[in-house]
């Protein structure tokens, strides 16, 4: 549900890990390294990074400290305002875009870092509500240093984030955006607005990034072969779902996974 890591000097991931978790990783003194999906990013003394429940990632070199706080969308979206929040200046993107950010008040990220410990490790009368408060004030200030850094505000829709989090959960199904509208109670319309507004993309196409972004991932990160990924993704025929990617990436699966092993 929520839990802090703590990265000293040499101490790293032995392999590449995937939660279905939200992860911030915060450096405290740097530098360090840490790949995700398919880029490697270094870290420097007051500088953090997040990271989208399903991504791949490895702490590959560490020289300082770096602490990482994990936590489920189950622990902290208890409204449409919480979800919102996590996405805000798209934080924790479902579409690859990891960035470095620095934290100009890096004393307050330190101490909600400390205070979340503390509520864990003692665990007193409804630990878990402050927990909720002090991640809330912790992203709050990680949006306002991004403003401060120069990003436009971009705050998404709960209704398009709760559609991501469908696609994502249930690749194997192949659902029609008809379907997820649903399941969410609106209408396709309502997505494809939603979608054009956030992406530019229609809703469908939504779908096919985030099929084609976990295909990636399976192709990079496990052993299942191309006919075990294509089922696992909700293709009954291997072949086309060969054609899909190639369409998509201008490469075959075969050649995409042979290009990474290099």
């Amino acid at each position: 549900m929520i839990k802090i890591v703590n990265y000293q000097t040499d101490i790293i991931d032995l392999e590449p890990k995937r939660l279905i978790k939200f992860l911030l990783f915060w450096c405290k003194k740097g530098p360090s390294h840490i790949k995700i999906d398919d880029h490697t990013f270094v870290l420097d003394t007051h500088q953090l990074t997040t990271i989208t429940s399903g991504q791949y990632h490895q702490v590959i070199n560490v020289k300082g400290e770096m602490i990482c706080l994990e936590f489920t969308l189950d622990f902290f979206c208890k409204n449409d305002l919480d979800i919102e929040l996590v996405f805000h200046n798209g934080l924790f993107c479902h579409f690859g875009m990891n960035e470095v950010i620095s934290i100009q008040n890096h004393s307050i990220i330190d101490e909600l870092m400390e205070k979340i410990k503390k509520e864990l490790d003692q665990k007193p009368y409804q630990y878990l509500i402050s927990i909720h408060a002090y991640i809330e004030l912790l992203l709050v200030e990680v949006n306002r240093s991004k403003i401060n850094n120069g990003d436009e505000i971009w705050k998404p829709d709960a209704l398009f984030l709760k559609f991501l989090e469908l696609v994502r959960s249930h690749y194997g199904q192949n659902y029609a955006v008809s379907h997820f509208a649903n399941m969410l109670q609106t209408t396709q319309i309502k997505l494809n607005e939603l979608s054009k507004l956030h992406t530019n993309k229609t809703a469908q196409n939504v779908i096919y990034s985030l099929v084609i972004s976990e295909a990636k991932r399976l192709l990079r990160y496990t052993t299942l072969s191309i006919k075990e990924i294509a089922f696992e993704l909700g293709f009954n025929d291997p072949f086309y779902f060969s054609n899909f990617f190639k369409k998509h990436t201008k490469i075959s699966p075969m050649d995409y996974r042979k290009d990474f092993s290099k």
